[in-house]
């Protein structure tokens, strides 16, 4: 065992002894945090990206006298990072799971889905590895997950604006959390347009399918407004569907 492991081992004994009995392997419940429904329905989303993300931060175990890979909330977790990395007490973060689709590399052309597997609250630091809680759960949280800041979501309402949609300009749904490809109404859909096309949280949309029948119009699958942009993709929350929404079916912003 390396000083660093005893170091951080004595130190969650130590505070665990204080608080628990040690066989909970838990740390104290974390505190109710007072978020609305969508709130964490949109936090827990999926996002897409073209390459893969830097993973410095990541989960690397937990407090157990055998070998386990998930956790729950309330269970204790380790991180591959301490002072010396400027982590401190009580900072959070987003867990989260790079997923791709037959072992694909991740480009342009084969985006990967990225799934919010939860957050956690940083409970004791060492000097290059800290104890965290888990404070809530979208999935399981796993060895291996990676961290990025915690910065939850605001929620936006659908702009009152129905103008028509821009039949020049498709975009196209993306693939969503778990490489899911099938939605419907509530659900949040990622789709390949953002703020550099023009979109702003708000903005309406609605879903065609091509049935490919010559001399057909696009079918009219339903409605969704932007609740999350970034520069390339947005994610928008299904209003009204008609059928299910697919992976490749085309959408158009109303102006």
């Amino acid at each position: 065992m390396t000083s660093t492991r005893r170091t951080i081992g004595l130190l969650a004994a130590t505070l665990l002894a204080a608080t628990v009995p040690t066989a909970a392997h838990r740390a104290p419940a974390p505190a109710a945090t007072p978020l609305s429904g969508e709130v964490p329905a949109l936090a827990c989303g999926s996002r897409v990206v073209f390459e893969r993300p830097a993973t410095p931060l990541r989960i690397t175990g937990g407090q157990d006298g055998f070998a386990r890979r998930v956790y729950l909330p309330g269970d204790l977790v380790t991180i591959n990072a301490g002072t010396m990395n400027g982590i401190e007490v009580g900072q959070e973060f987003f867990v989260r799971r790079l997923q791709v689709s037959r072992r694909e590399a991740v480009t342009r052309d084969t985006p990967g889905s990225v799934r919010t597997t939860g957050w956690i609250k940083v409970w004791a630091v060492d000097d290059e590895m800290s104890l965290a809680t888990v404070t809530h759960a979208c999935d399981t949280i796993e060895v291996e997950d990676y961290l990025e800041p915690l910065v939850l979501p605001t929620v936006v309402d659908g702009s009152t604006t129905r103008g028509k949609p821009e039949r020049d300009n498709y975009g196209r749904v993306m693939v969503g959390s778990d490489l899911r490809r099938v939605f419907a109404k509530g659900d949040f859909v990622i789709v390949n347009r953002g703020s550099q096309d023009g979109v702003t949280p708000g903005a309406q949309f609605v879903f065609y399918r091509d049935q490919k029948r010559p001399e057909n119009f696009l079918y009219n699958l339903g409605e969704a407004y932007a609740v999350e942009v970034s520069p390339e993709t947005s994610t928008l929350r299904v209003t009204v569907s008609r059928d299910s929404i697919v992976e490749g079916d085309y959408v158009a912003m109303r102006r």
